[in-house]
């Protein structure tokens, strides 16, 4: 086994490109680890893969509910949604499994909820590291057991996620965003600063945080 592996949400793209990594996520064996990368400790295969589950589970049900409203309404409509749908589908998952469970970016659209804090910046630095040396994409994840500060052990799981097609419409060059649709962005997040992205890019990660025995 390997280590690697971390939480918050907002935007259509950023969702969008779910419904496409997400299967790739579950598939794909997610268990290359960079040299720097943290030991696992104590962690045991069946703790990683139940988090790994988690992450998927979210990833699956913003996936279906944001392409959804695309097919049946377009990005415009998207937007509204996705900033709603997510943070309450993450919430819900979060309830579920006791644990922590969103989405964070390497540049944020609602500052509120896609900001990462330290470990999930140490999780995304590591997977541009990762990335710029040729490792696969879809085997990018991080994990890392630490004390939550209460004397109790907690699991920091990250899972990358790439700029796809799909998500340049929302997410790329003020080029690719039409007018309109830059417009409602603009309206919906005020603070957004997650543009200028490009297909194969690292996007942010799906993020997990759950206490251990």
């Amino acid at each position: 086994m390997t280590a690697m592996l971390s939480q918050r949400l907002p935007s259509v793209a950023f969702a969008a490109l779910v419904a496409i990594a997400a299967i790739a996520a579950i598939t794909a064996s997610a268990t290359a680890h960079a040299d720097d990368a943290p030991p696992p400790g104590a962690l045991d295969e069946a703790a990683v893969q139940s988090t790994r589950a988690m992450a998927t589970e979210l990833l699956n049900q913003l996936g279906q509910t944001l392409k959804s409203t695309l097919s049946a309404q377009g990005p415009e409509a998207a937007v509204s949604v996705c900033k709603e749908a997510s943070p309450s589908i993450a919430t819900s998952l979060s309830r579920k499994h006791g644990a922590q469970m969103t989405r964070v970016g390497t540049r944020v659209r609602n500052p509120a909820m896609g900001t990462p804090n330290r470990w999930q910046q140490e999780a995304l630095a590591q997977f541009e590291t990762r990335l710029a040396r040729g490792d696969a994409p879809a085997a990018l994840e991080y994990w890392k057991v630490a004390d939550d500060g209460k004397g109790q052990r907690e699991l920091h799981y990250a899972k990358a996620i790439m700029v796809q097609t799909m998500c340049v419409t929302c997410h790329g060059t003020a080029a690719d965003i039409p007018a309109s649709l830059a417009e409602k962005i603009r309206i919906e997040y005020p603070q957004d600063q997650a543009t200028g992205y490009s297909v194969g890019k690292l996007r942010g990660a799906v993020v997990v945080t759950r206490p251990l025995p």
